[in-house]
This record gives C-alpha cells, sequence and structure tokens, in this order.
C-alpha cells in the first residue's frame, strides 16, 4: 500500500474519486452512488435533478464574461463492473473499494478499481466544483446502469439536457479523441436438462480455470486472450466422449461485456477412470498454456478431490451444450478496412451457468456495421439451433456512433490539444461500446466527443489509471472548456 489517493494532484479530482471509491456501485446496484451524486450537487449549491431511472443531472451556470459560449454537456456513468479474483472476500454490495498507489498507477486491492468510469465522472464533478475553471453553461450527466445494458442512456428522455456539445468522459487512452463506437447485442441460449443418480463407484472431481488475463470484452478482444468458458468446454469434450464423465456444473464468467478469466466445472468421474482423466485434463491445458502463453502467462489449473455429487446433468444435453460453446467463435471476427488497428466486429462468449434445469450461456456482439452485427447473430443462431438449444434470444441492441470528422468542437479539442501537449491529437473509433450511441439518438442535434485518461485492464482485477494521465487530462478539459465555441 502507498499514500493515500487524496493526497494526489490535482485534489479536485483525486477527492471525488476517493469518494466515490467509498460508494458500493456495482451496475444495477446504484441506489447508494444515485443519493451521493444527489447529495453532492445539492450541497455544491447547483441544480440538481434524478430522473425516473436513476440519472443524475447537475448543472453550473456559466462563468462571467462566457454567458455567450455553447451548453456543454460532460458524461459519465456511475456504475462500476465488479470483478475480484478467487482469493479475494470483497462484497461489491457493501465494501468500499481498497484503491492504492502503486508507482505511476492507481489501482485496488483485487478488484476492479472503478476508474471505468468514476475517474470520468470526477473530471465532470470537479469542473463544477473548481471556480478556477471558465466555463459556458455546464451539465453533468451521471447515467445508471451502464455496464450491463445502458439502462440509463437509453431511457433518458430528449429535451431533459440544454447543451449541445457532449463530452463524453468514458475513453481510456489518453491523446485519443473518440469520434465513433461500436453497436452491441445480447445473445442468450439455454438447454433444458434433467438430472441423474450418480451411480456408486463414481469419483468427485473440481475442475477450476484461473489466471487468465480476463479484460474488457471490446477493447482488449482483439489482443486474443484465453477465454475461460472456451478453455473448460475444451478440456470437458474429451472427458464426456472418452471415459463417460458425467457434469455436475459449469460455472465460467460473470458479466457480458468482460472476457471470462475463470470458470469451475465438478465432475463424476467413473472410478476406473480418474487417474487417466486427471492425465489428460493436464495434458490439454499444457497445450493451452503454450497456446497463450504470450497473453496469459499465469493460466493456472486445480484439479481437487472432492465427495461424487449425488445428481449430474443429464449427458446428452451437456455434450451437445459443450459442443455448441466449442463451435460458437469468441474472438475478433474482422478487423476494420478504414481504421487502421480497429476492431469492426467480434464477440465475447461471456457467460456459462448450469442451474434450476437450464444450461445458459450468454453472448455480446458488437460490430460498427449493423449489417454485419446481424450477420453474426445469426451465425450464433445457427450454432446453437444446431446444437438443440431450447430457446435462443437476442435482445439489448443499439447500433454505432458514426463519426463526424468536420465539425467545430473537433477542432477544439484538436486545437486545445495541440497547445496542452505540443503535439498533433489522434482521432480514432472505438471498438468498446460509449453511450454516445444511444444519446446521439435522442439528441441528434448534438456534437459529439470522447476522451479520457490512460485506464489499463478495465473489467478486470488488474485495472489501473494512470496518475499522471489524470493530472494532464483535467489541464487539457480546463482549456477545452475555455475555448468552446459561441453560440
Amino acid at each position: 500500500m502507498s499514500q493515500s489517493i487524496k493526497d494526489l494532484e490535482p485534489k479536485v479530482v483525486w477527492n471525488n474519486f476517493y469518494g466515490l471509491t467509498q460508494i458500493p456501485r456495482p451496475s444495477k446496484h446504484e441506489g447508494k452512488v444515485i443519493e451521493y451524486l444527489y447529495n453532492w450537487g445539492v450541497s455544491h449549491g447547483f441544480e440538481t435533478i434524478k430522473d425516473d431511472t436513476g440519472n443524475i443531472i447537475i448543472r453550473a451556470k456559466a462563468t462571467p464574461g462566457f454567458e455567450n459560449r455553447r451548453g456543454v454537456i460532460l458524461q459519465g456513468h456511475m456504475d462500476m463492473v465488479p470483478q475480484k479474483t478467487s482469493d479475494s472476500d470483497h462484497n461489491f454490495l457493501t465494501d468500499p473499494i481498497k484503491a492504492y498507489v502503486d508507482g505511476d498507477w492507481v489501482t485496488a486491492d483485487r478488484t476492479t478499481l472503478g476508474a471505468d468510469n468514476g475517474i470520468g465522472v470526477s473530471l465532470g464533478l470537479a469542473a463544477l466544483e473548481d471556480p478556477s475553471v471558465k466555463h459556458g453553461p455546464i451539465e453533468v450527466l451521471v447515467t445508471y446502469d451502464e455496464e450491463t445494458g445502458m439502462t440509463g442512456a437509453n431511457c433518458l428522455k430528449p429535451g431533459v439536457l440544454k447543451g449541445d456539445i457532449l463530452i463524453n468522459l468514458d475513453s481510456e487512452e489518453e491523446g485519443e479523441l473518440c469520434v465513433g463506437c461500436a453497436g452491441g447485442l445480447d445473445a442468450s441460449a439455454e438447454f433444458k436438462y434433467l438430472k441423474y443418480n450418480t451411480k456408486p463407484g463414481h469419483d468427485g472431481l473440481r475442475i477450476s480455470v484461473k489466471g487468465l488475463q480476463g479484460g474488457h470484452s471490446g477493447m482488449d478482444i482483439s489482443l486474443y486472450r484465453a477465454n475461460a468458458n472456451k478453455v473448460m468446454a475444451r478440456i470437458l469434450l474429451p472427458l464426456v466422449e472418452i471415459f463417460g464423465v458425467k457434469v455436475v456444473s459449469f460455472f465460467g464468467g460473470s458479466l457480458r461485456n468482460a472476457i471470462p478469466f475463470e470458470a469451475v466445472a465438478e465432475l463424476a468421474v467413473p472410478h476406473e477412470n480418474t487417474e487417466s482423466v486427471k492425465k489428460l485434463i493436464g495434458n490439454i491445458f499444457d497445450e493451452v498454456k503454450a497456446e497463450f502463453k504470450e497473453s496469459d502467462p499465469s493460466a493456472a489449473l486445480y484439479v481437487d478431490d472432492i465427495p461424487a455429487a449425488p445428481k449430474y446433468i443429464q449427458t446428452s444435453v451437456m455434450l451437445r451444450a459443450i459442443k455448441a460453446i466449442i463451435a460458437c467463435p469468441s474472438n475478433v471476427i474482422r478487423m476494420s478496412r478504414t481504421m487502421e488497428g480497429l476492431t469492426e466486429t467480434s464477440i465475447n462468449l461471456a457467460i456459462v451457468r448450469t442451474e434450476r434445469g437450464r444450461i445458459t450461456v450468454h453472448s455480446l456482439m458488437r460490430s460498427a456495421v449493423d449489417s454485419a452485427k446481424a450477420d453474426l447473430a445469426v451465425r450464433v443462431r445457427c450454432i446453437f439451433d444446431i446444437a438443440g438449444a431450447d430457446e435462443i434470444e437476442f435482445k439489448g441492441g443499439y447500433s454505432g456512433w458514426t463519426p463526424k470528422l468536420d465539425t467545430p468542437m473537433n477542432k477544439v479539442m484538436m486545437e486545445q490539444y495541440q497547445k496542452v501537449y505540443g503535439k498533433p491529437m489522434k482521432i480514432m473509433a472505438t471498438h468498446g461500446g460509449l453511450e454516445c450511441a444511444l444519446l446521439g439518438a435522442k439528441y441528434p442535434n448534438w456534437e459529439m466527443v470522447s476522451v479520457g485518461p490512460t485506464i489499463k485492464y478495465p473489467h478486470s482485477p488488474d485495472e489501473r489509471v494512470n496518475i499522471a494521465s489524470v493530472a494532464r487530462t483535467w489541464e487539457y478539459l480546463k482549456a477545452v472548456l475555455e475555448n468552446v465555441p459561441v453560440k
């Protein structure tokens, strides 16, 4: 552990971030942070609104002399991805995040940090709070439940916000001006199963795949990291087909937009095959480690003896589900032909669950091209249709944010970056999902951009934010607000 993050500069930003780390705020459980943000706005004397969904809007009047500037909305989301390592006892519903300084970075103790998007929200609050910041009319919009469905952005009503320039603060690479993003679509498939009694003569085994890098399913999917669900299915298939192993349970992944870094399965193994099964498990995992030695150097396998479970999942159904998990892609489908290095279309096979008589498989598809996303959905449906899934559902779809390069606000962003940093800013689009796509559909007159400091490994327990990058981004944001175009 190191110095308190409250001692970091600029204090007006880090003090607000510290406040957010003390408030539990996993997606779908934002009640406490909604109250915290509302009280923050009221206590600072700003007009503060909480809409029916839970979005918070905090308004500040222009500083003297800047009343003729166009209105700006600084936007971020209040929720965070709740991921932790297997040895952490952190409770995301009750416990504060244990953030600390680690060299040039701020990170957390074996959990996600919540810099995504707590740092962005803190920058917005700081712009309201710091009297030295010169600006026209400002609205800070903090949206509800971005990470698991973009609910707040989707439910925001047209006409509520007064400004016409949106600066989204949810980007994660300093020096990049994001002007577009991918759209998304959730897919889920279900296999209904019966349970059968385990006959005498079976041993119990628990297989745990751990130590994978995981990461953000948009930003990190092009790094080709191992997917714990795919690894587990790869292990299970020959065990069932060759040695008659019975699967008792399969749990992997926890969030649709996080690459799964852990998976656990419990098995019932015919006693005469137990040693052969253990050997084969080890051999398969050795192959996996060799294949992913660069992307997942800490990959680990644990095989534990446990009491044989009294019941197991219907083998014919389990086998079909395993084959579907193996067949379903979980990687980059296509790279962009217009922006070098940008993923155009991808899919993350995010969650597998066996409970209450159903095997469920959840995936998140992303694409900057709506027709490519639709084609991928057909591909996924066909795979699970052939595998005999009982239900296949697609929901939560949204289109991407189409870049508009030649706008007055883009010019301001580029000019001020050159002045603050002494070098050109990179214009780019992201394969991650940004709320700009949904917000822009409700406010089509807006000019929209997205910026932020450097955050590494969001959606994983390795998440960290660069301290110097936050300070530079703050100086840049202040310069941008001072130079917003006139009405």
